[in-house]
C-alpha cells in the first residue's frame, strides 16, 4: 500500500479544485472591472433577474420540464435588443427606470418581493415605469416565445410543414 502517493494526489487534487475556484472568482472580479458595452455589469445583472422573474424556471412539483427565460437565452436577447433596436427616448427611460431599480436592490430580492416591485410597475401613474415595465415585458415574452427551444420543443413549430414527395408511382386505371 502506497499511503504517500495516495495523499500526495489527493492533496494535488484537492490544490487543482481551489485553483479553479479562485480562477472563476478572479475571473467574475476581472468582468466586472473590465465591462464594456452599453449596459454596465450591474444593469445586465437587472435585466437577468427581471427576464428570470417574468419567466421563472418551470412549475414548482411538476414532473413537465419547462423552460425558463435564462436557459433559453431571453436575457442576453433583452440586452442585445435594448442596445441595438430601441429609440433613444426609450433607451433613456430603461436606464433611468434600471437606475431605480438598482437602488432598491432588485436583484438581490426574493422571487416573491420582486414580483411584488414588478406589479407596482404594472400599475403605476408614473409614464415611464408603465411604459419601463411594458417594454420589458413584452420583449421578454416576445424573445422567450421565438427561442428556437420553444418554439420546436414546446410549440410543435415546423420550418417546413408537410412534405414533398416527388416521383410518386400511380397504380394504371383501365379505361
Amino acid at each position: 500500500m502506497q499511503r504517500r502517493t495516495s495523499l500526495k494526489l489527493l492533496g494535488a487534487a484537492g490544490a487543482g479544485i481551489a485553483g479553479l475556484a479562485l480562477i472563476d472568482w478572479k475571473w467574475q472580479i476581472i468582468d466586472r472591472l473590465t465591462h464594456v458595452g452599453f449596459f454596465t455589469f450591474e444593469q445586465e445583472q437587472l435585466l437577468t433577474s427581471l427576464a428570470d422573474t417574468l419567466i421563472p424556471e418551470g412549475i414548482p412539483g411538476s414532473f413537465i420540464a419547462i423552460p425558463s427565460a435564462l436557459s433559453t437565452g431571453t436575457d442576453q436577447f433583452l440586452i442585445r435588443f435594448f442596445e441595438n433596436c430601441l429609440e433613444k427616448e426609450e433607451q433613456k427611460i430603461l436606464i433611468k427606470e434600471l437606475k431605480s431599480l438598482e437602488k432598491r436592490g432588485f436583484a438581490s430580492l426574493t422571487k416573491q418581493e420582486r414580483e411584488t416591485i414588478l406589479m407596482e410597475y404594472s400599475k403605476a401613474d408614473k409614464e415611464d415605469q408603465k411604459k419601463f415595465y411594458e417594454l420589458v415585458r413584452g420583449t421578454t415574452i416576445f424573445g422567450f416565445t421565438t427561442a428556437k427551444e420553444v418554439m420546436v420543443n414546446h410549440l410543435g413549430y415546423q420550418v417546413a410543414p408537410g412534405f414533398y414527395s416527388g416521383c410518386v408511382e400511380e397504380p394504371a386505371q383501365k379505361a
